[in-house]
């Protein structure tokens, strides 16, 4: 690895100039940028200026911005991170406690005015001589399957996309990176796709799309997910790292965590906490079996065993397979199958992170409830060093040829169903089976 990285350090050095081969250490860069996620974060604003600096807009706690800065530890003078924009104040303040890089805490609506979107890139100190990738993670929630209220009714959230697009385009940026639930791409809600995606081509953006298992980035989590990228030229997209036999397991990712009180934290590590649990909770999960096992009939609320699609509620996760997708709403049994393999409890914060792959050094702002937020919602950082290998590679690159397009001509075209949620049901089954 020292070679390819000194191969990297040589080519930034001289110019920089377009090489056919740079593809070929695509997959190696991502995996040694997982090995620097929360190492001497501290430090890296002092590295050199970044060839290509970043905004991250929707920017959350920092998910997919710590792929970026991972490789900016990894090969100096590639990012730079300026800064973010997000509405939630304790997610801001984490991002900023990582990052050591500013966040505006306003609604992006608001940077479609001329005047308010000067002030915010003062105040990241964008400098528009430089070129730029911006990073933008809309929220999801108006487009999830597991949206159960007003399910027919228009979510303003999913317009969203095209105002992130709408500000994009306006800063001219290299290269755009959208990350959503595989829903946005659904016939239900592919207008609002489409819309987003129209607005880049119609300035001379190329737009590649596909959906991913972020298990097979080395996320111990089944967790699929729409990529989305936008470039003035032809570009691959990300390759995945890990084959299925090669997943990341619940265990391999807090097995070796100590075990807990419901409530009470663990005394060397303050986000090692679950939630205090009722004693009718408790008791449910006391009568579910240990690793893996699901509610027995009968046992917990009434209602279901009278309503279909609940097997998963008070659910127990498998020591020795992926995690189900890490939401907010992780700390709460009732959730779904968010029980502990062993123990008589709910996930704790630190292990929704690791679960989610945040290194034990990154830093959460905000209660209990908050951080399960910012944990659930963020772009796995795993997931996101592979996605910041990629674009780096690929701007740095010639459009590619023939046989390299061929290689990678399974993209995402098309919905395939009114709902994705069926279509991940299938590839998990078999993935179980």
């Amino acid at each position: 690895m020292k070679e390819v990285l000194q191969h990297f350090r040589n080519f930034m050095s001289s110019g920089g100039r377009a090489q056919q081969n740079l593809r070929q250490y695509k997959k190696r860069i991502a995996i040694a940028g997982q090995g620097l996620l929360g190492r001497d974060l501290s430090r890296l604003q002092e590295e050199p200026e970044g060839r290509f600096q970043v905004i991250d807009f929707f920017s959350g706690s920092g998910g997919m911005s710590s792929g970026f800065f991972a490789l900016k530890k990894l090969i100096p003078g590639s990012f730079e991170i300026l800064g973010g924009c997000d509405i939630n104040e304790e997610a801001a303040q984490s991002y900023s406690r990582n990052f050591g890089a500013p966040v505006a805490v306003k609604d992006i609506r608001k940077l479609l005015d001329a005047n308010e979107l000067n002030d915010f890139l003062k105040s990241v100190r964008y400098d528009p001589r430089r070129p730029l990738v911006v990073i933008g993670c809309a929220p999801c929630q108006g487009f999830t399957s597991h949206r159960k209220k007003d399910w027919d009714n228009r979510d303003s959230r999913n317009d969203l996309i095209s105002v992130l697009a709408r500000v994009a385009t306006q800063l001219k940026p290299v290269c755009v990176v959208m990350e959503n639930v595989p829903e946005v791409f659904s016939n239900k809600y592919e207008k609002y796709y489409q819309d987003a995606k129209g607005i880049f081509e119609s300035v001379g953006y190329v737009v590649h799309q596909k959906v991913y298992n972020m298990a097979s980035f080395g996320v111990p989590q089944e967790r699929f997910r729409l990529l989305s990228v936008a470039m003035k030229k032809d570009f691959l997209l990300p390759e995945e790292l890990f084959e299925q036999p090669e997943f990341l397991t619940v265990r391999d990712a807090i097995g070796d965590l100590p075990p807990i009180v419901p409530g009470e934290a663990y005394l060397r590590d303050a986000y090692h906490v679950s939630a205090r649990h009722k004693p009718g909770t408790i008791e449910v999960i006391k009568a579910v079996p240990k690793n893996g096992g699901n509610r027995p009939p009968g046992i917990g609320p009434k209602c279901l065993d009278r309503v279909k699609g609940f097997t998963d509620v008070y659910g127990r996760l498998s020591w020795d397979k992926p995690s189900i997708t890490i939401t907010q709403y992780a700390r709460n049994p009732a959730s779904g199958r968010y029980v502990h393999p062993e123990q008589d409890r709910g996930l704790s914060v630190r292990e929704a992170a690791r679960l989610q792959s945040f290194p034990d050094e990154f830093i959460f702002v905000g209660k209990f409830d908050s951080m399960f937020k910012q944990i659930g919602e963020a772009v796995p950082p795993k997931f996101s060093c592979a996605v910041a290998a990629s674009v780096f590679v690929e701007l740095l690159s010639p459009p590619p040829d023939k046989e390299q397009r061929k290689m990678q001509s399974h993209y995402t075209v098309r919905p395939v169903s009114n709902s994705y949620a069926s279509m991940v049901a299938g590839v998990k089954s078999s993935m179980n089976t």
